[in-house]
């Protein structure tokens, strides 16, 4: 019986680390896909130096989707990293 309790510990923790990471996630999710888009407008007074866009133009078109992909591998990442942690990572 040790055996189920201690499992049934490591799963409530894993489990506590894993929708920690995806709630924070979520979080920058939300604020660079609809809260930067809603200051659009003023974010288009700063120019990008190399680039010469508007900033809120940058982010409206390309920045929003550069900071999807790199949270995607970001994400994985980590969650592999907790998964290892924890002992329920899949075999390489």
């Amino acid at each position: 019986m040790p055996d189920s309790r201690d499992l049934k510990q490591r799963e409530e923790a894993h489990w506590a680390k894993t929708s920690r990471l995806m709630f924070t996630h979520l979080a920058v999710w939300f604020f660079f896909g609809f809260v930067i888009h809603m200051f659009v407008k003023p974010l288009n007074a700063i120019t990008l130096p190399i680039l010469n866009f508007p900033l809120g133009f940058y982010m409206a078109a390309q920045g929003s989707l550069i900071v999807f992909v790199v949270m995607l591998f970001l994400f994985a990442r980590q969650q592999d990293k907790i998964d290892r942690e924890f002992g329920f990572a899949e075999e390489d």
